[in-house]
């Protein structure tokens, strides 16, 4: 072995290394192998999670929308590492789709209503409503929070009493 070093990724060990036969030199990567996480689908039947499946719904959801793909593999890491803190083995699909929808809202407002319509098999125009309804109350309650947040925060800079002293001085 050459080198060994983390991953960029810093979830496995980077390692160089050189064929003592031919000299011949290569990367291999070494990833701590963990417990399956079992996803419970309504039926009770039981699947492997699968990044890939739900980066697949994430990215349908964004079709024609400005959305890096980038942002939704962080998000798809993001919920299996919420999902793995729990150190559970087994987690409801509706979880995974409830995280994935939050994420998703985050994002883009448009597509997490997109991806609602196929998770949550909406049958009607009124369902679609509901969480358009939905969406935008959050939104709402979002936003007054970071207004208030915005006007309780402290004030940088100079004091009042250090403003009125700078302002006696330029004023002479």
């Amino acid at each position: 072995m050459l080198e060994s070093r983390s991953a960029e990724s810093g979830d496995a060990i980077r390692r160089r290394r050189e064929c003592l036969a031919c000299g011949y030199r290569f990367t291999t990567y070494e990833r701590l192998e963990r417990q399956p996480l079992m996803v419970v689908k309504d039926s009770g039947r039981e699947q492997a999670f699968d990044r890939e499946k739900l980066l697949y719904g994430l990215v349908r959801a964004c079709s024609k929308r400005n959305v890096p793909t980038e942002r939704l593999e962080a998000l798809v890491i993001d919920i299996e590492a919420q999902v793995r803190a729990r150190n559970v083995r087994k987690v409801a699909s509706r979880e995974v789709g409830n995280l994935a929808l939050q994420g998703l809202l985050r994002i883009d407002e448009v597509a997490s209503l997109r991806f609602a319509s196929v998770y949550r098999q909406f049958q009607s125009i009124d369902e679609f409503s509901r969480e358009m309804q939905r969406i935008m109350r959050q939104r709402s309650v979002e936003q007054d929070a970071a207004g208030q947040a915005a006007t309780q925060a402290p004030r940088r800079g100079v004091s009042r009493q250090g403003s009125s002293a700078a302002m006696q001085a330029v004023t002479g």
